[in-house]
């Protein structure tokens, strides 16, 4: 029976959300997960350049999958061969290789995953798996969306993130460091989940998002960096077939940039640590680990945020 009455709960507008076709999961792990339970494929095809989490669902059902290197283009190095009831897996690297991506999927056709999580805003090719994270586009806890023309009947669990999502409230409040160990904390709790449908709270969110303001902020700076940097990064993309990246890729090959910018409270993440571990990853993916410094330019800032990070920047090369 409906609840009338008592206390308000935080008012959110219902604009719809953008992958409304999709199915509504709690992480780009458990899309994953779905694709391997749903398809039971024989073995999966992974670029080294990737972190141990999306992995998960093939240690747990038990699948064979074999690594793949990546060129300093972020593409395939060889040819290879996907057989009948096996898949490869491509990540659309920081929403960069949208065209490329169109290209394997001609190539591998049904035997082909596309990793979109570092690309909310391409829609996915028709008949082709495809899968997001809006958690690291927008502020909530957890959810992942997936197409997949393969559906299981099995009825799964709705996730819940209010015991989640304090870190979301608190930094408006406070300070990212007062509530790191809780936005780790809600991470953390995702790793080796059943699969679970997005919570309530994270699809009330994701409706009330302007999803074009975001995505004109986004673009704007990205472009505005790239103007400044791209005769000085080391990573050379063409950016006219960009649709809204997760943030602005740049390579150094000074190793100190990063702590440098942490320290002028400018977080800038560092990917896939676990890749220097793996037997076979060239020269160039573990470069990437410590040289890739992935530029903030999400909705939250504007034109003088990325004139601060370009000082920082000028900074940390003079050091």
């Amino acid at each position: 029976m409906k609840e009338i009455g008592g206390y308000f709960e935080l008012e959110l507008s219902d604009k719809g959300e953008y992958h409304k076709d999709a199915l509504n999961l709690n992480s780009g792990r458990s899309c994953f997960l779905y694709i391997i339970k749903a398809q039971q494929p024989k073995k999966v095809y992974f670029p080294y350049y990737i972190c141990n989490s999306i992995l998960e669902p093939l240690v747990s059902e038990g699948v064979p999958f074999e690594f793949y290197n990546i060129d300093n283009n972020f593409e395939i190095i060889g040819d290879i061969e996907v057989k009948e009831g096996e898949k490869i897996l491509y990540v659309n690297y920081f929403g960069l290789k949208s065209n490329y991506v169109k290209g394997l999927a001609k190539k591998y056709s049904k035997r082909f995953i596309v990793d979109n999580t570092q690309n909310f805003y391409e829609m996915p090719i028709e008949n082709i798996d495809t899968f997001y994270s809006p958690r690291k586009f927008f502020g909530v806890s957890d959810g992942g969306y997936l197409y997949t023309n393969k559906r299981m009947n099995e009825q799964f669990e709705y996730d819940e993130s209010a015991e989640f999502a304090t870190q979301l409230l608190g930094r408006i409040d406070k300070n990212a460091g007062d509530y790191y160990e809780l936005y780790h904390k809600a991470e953390n709790r995702l790793i080796n989940q059943p699969i679970k449908l997005m919570s309530k709270i994270t699809r009330a969110i994701l409706k009330s998002i302007d999803y074009e303001e975001v995505k004109c902020k986004r673009n704007y700076n990205f472009e505005y960096l790239h103007s400044k940097l791209q005769e000085e990064n080391f990573l050379k993309f063409d950016p006219s077939y960009l649709d809204t990246a997760m943030i602005y890729p740049f390579v150094s090959i000074n190793n100190k940039l990063k702590s440098h910018f942490i320290s002028e409270n400018i977080y800038v993440a560092s990917y896939w640590g676990e890749v220097k571990d793996r037997k076979g990853c060239c020269d160039m993916e573990k470069q990437l680990v410590d040289q890739l410094v992935p530029l903030p330019i999400d909705q939250r800032y504007d034109e003088s945020d990325m004139d601060r990070i370009l000082f920082v920047l000028a900074e940390g090369k003079d050091e």
